[in-house]
């Protein structure tokens, strides 16, 4: 969670306070991914988040989309971040479902119950008609060689930079650059 700020402090000092935390970004699995520390198949990467595949996923291409900064929970995530956070999910849904010819996605986000990850992250899932998927009690897989998430991660990248200039997000490469 973000340390209490004083008033006149904004959102994104807030957040980047926090990020220069250097015990809480150590014991965040998801800062640690965020800054290249721990290794992730990223689907892209840029100065508001950074998206990479689960490691347990739902179905293949199940990605995870997170804040930059570190935030544990939406409350915590700062109003100016809201919504440039939420064009990348938005944005993110229409790749995955395009990239992989899914017939739509599944987007989800825990607060604390159920947050495996005390850092913000939202879920996209790719769906297809009696993929099995019901309720909230789903069935985990995994991607049988890393190479296989590899390849899942790079057609992800490249449909996510292969969408151009829509709602004024830059085409990324996976790096951010």
């Amino acid at each position: 969670m973000i340390a209490m700020a004083s008033d006149s402090q904004t959102d994104a000092n807030r957040a980047d306070d926090h990020r220069d935390d250097e015990s809480a970004v150590a014991a965040c699995v998801f800062c640690r991914v965020v800054s290249g520390a721990d290794p992730a198949h990223v689907v892209f990467s840029d100065d508001v988040a950074v998206a990479f595949l689960d490691r347990v996923p739902l179905f293949h291409g199940h990605t995870l989309i997170v804040p930059r900064a570190h935030v544990d929970t939406l409350s915590d995530l700062p109003a100016s971040l809201v919504g440039p956070f939420f064009l990348r999910v938005q944005r993110l849904a229409d790749v995955v479902e395009e990239a992989l010819d899914a017939k739509g996605t599944f987007v989800a986000m825990n607060n604390r119950v159920s947050q495996s990850v005390p850092h913000l992250h939202t879920h996209v899932v790719p769906r297809r008609p009696k993929d099995g998927l019901r309720g909230f009690f789903w069935p985990r897989t995994r991607y049988d060689t890393d190479e296989q998430a590899a390849g899942v991660a790079q057609r992800l990248a490249a449909a996510w930079a292969a969408s151009g200039q829509r709602d004024g997000l830059p085409g990324l490469n996976p790096s951010g650059e």
